[in-house]
């Protein structure tokens, strides 16, 4: 009976403890190209049909993150396919959680816990500072959760990362083919048409995985289309003559969602863009929140629930002036803390912001933001800055 070194599964699917259920990896052309909602899709399709089915993310870097029940961090998005899946989400479904502290470190969070703070080169390289997260270990860690949750379930549905095809990185991939392969899922690439090139996008994917990648390519999938589909069917025949491989679907642009974004602040800073529909305000009151868009913001979809309600009008913003006719000011949560600071000041922010609480207008800090209304920082961490002057001393609302 063959075994594969990797993937801790014997030739007929039987994990160490029992077999194992179906899996599929939902891949990308990029990031954003919507796996995360397709992962959600195929999830509720499957629990709709009473299969037991559950979602799965190796790795994920996101400063929008979830607690579970039992106090875990894992990504926004795992929990909100896990809501699709109807089941508790778990550390087991996103092992490893980056979140980016600068452009060049991030705190790594490994079964739901932090356990230190890398650099890039530390967490992709071979060095000391990759104790914590040498591919070995991480490996054995995501393909022990995933062979866990497959022993328990029908099926679990994989998300991947960005794409398969950074070739820099697939030596220490444990999120895309490496999970593949070392799982032996099938792999559907998502395409978001919208931006364009998706048949040259959906080509160059594959031909730049090795021929081993290549063999757990299933299929393409198209996303975000607008139009008529019959238009699309001559590029679909001519992509699946050149790499031997169908368009197992097509799916509409979908607007107004409503799902929590995860690696960026998809906002403009003129205003929050939202396609989803919000009910008109009762009467003519109109309450104005101005939103700091400070770097690193961390859990950007706190103000969400604010945006949905009637009469009220959320925006990010980035100049002083914008705070002018706000109703409440928000300094959201970030992961630098004295960098989000420093970028009040330059912008001319944090002289605003303490001018409103001088005069008692409602200032809200959360969690970094509250830290950057007090009168010291002590920051040893993030930014190893020691000892920095806060915004206060002021008597402000939080």
């Amino acid at each position: 009976m063959a075994r594969s070194e990797e993937a801790g599964v014997t030739g007929d699917g039987r994990g160490p403890a029992g077999p194992l259920g179906g899996g599929l990896l939902v891949a990308g052309t990029t990031s954003d190209a919507g796996k995360s909602v397709v992962t959600a899709g195929i999830c509720r399709w499957l629990a709709r049909k009473g299969v037991k089915v559950a979602p799965f993310k190796a790795q994920n870097m996101s400063l929008n993150s979830f607690v579970t029940r039992e106090g875990a961090e894992i990504g926004r998005a795992q929990a909100m396919q896990a809501a699709a899946a109807r089941v508790e989400p778990s550390a087991l479904m996103n092992p490893v959680l980056l979140k980016p502290g600068s452009d060049r470190s991030s705190q790594v969070v490994l079964m739901g816990k932090p356990v230190g703070e890398l650099s890039a080169r530390g967490y992709f390289g071979d060095g000391a500072q990759a104790r914590y997260t040498g591919r070995e270990q991480l490996l054995g860690t995501v393909t022990d959760c995933l062979a866990e949750l497959r022993r328990t379930h029908d099926a679990v549905i994989c998300e991947g990362a960005g794409s398969p095809a950074e070739i820099n990185l697939r030596r220490t991939d444990i999120v895309n083919m490496g999970i593949a392969r070392a799982a032996r899922l099938p792999v559907v690439v998502v395409g978001d048409i919208d931006r364009g090139g998706v048949f040259a996008s959906f080509f160059g994917t594959t031909a730049l995985l090795s021929e081993a990648d290549q063999r757990f390519i299933a299929g393409y999938l198209v996303n975000k289309f607008r139009g008529d589909v019959s238009l699309l069917e001559p590029g679909l025949d001519m992509l699946r003559g050149l790499t031997g491989r169908p368009t197992v679907g097509v799916l509409p642009y979908a607007h107004g969602l409503g799902i929590d974004e995860e690696d960026g602040l998809r906002v403009s800073l003129r205003g929050a863009v939202r396609e989803s529909v919000v009910a008109p305000p009762h009467g003519a009151d109109v309450l104005r929140v101005a939103v700091a868009a400070v770097p690193l913001m961390s859990n950007f979809t706190d103000v969400d629930a604010l945006a949905a309600e009637p009469g009220v009008v959320v925006r990010f913003v980035d100049r002083a002036e914008e705070l002018a006719d706000a109703d409440l000011v928000v300094l959201p949560g970030t992961r630098g803390t004295v960098r989000a600071l420093a970028w009040l000041r330059e912008r001319g922010l944090a002289d605003a912001v303490a001018r409103r609480a001088r005069e008692g207008r409602p200032v809200l800090g959360i969690c970094g933001g509250f830290q950057m209304l007090g009168e010291l920082i002590e920051d040893d961490v993030e930014s190893k800055a020691g000892t920095v002057a806060g915004l206060g001393p002021v008597s402000y609302t939080h």
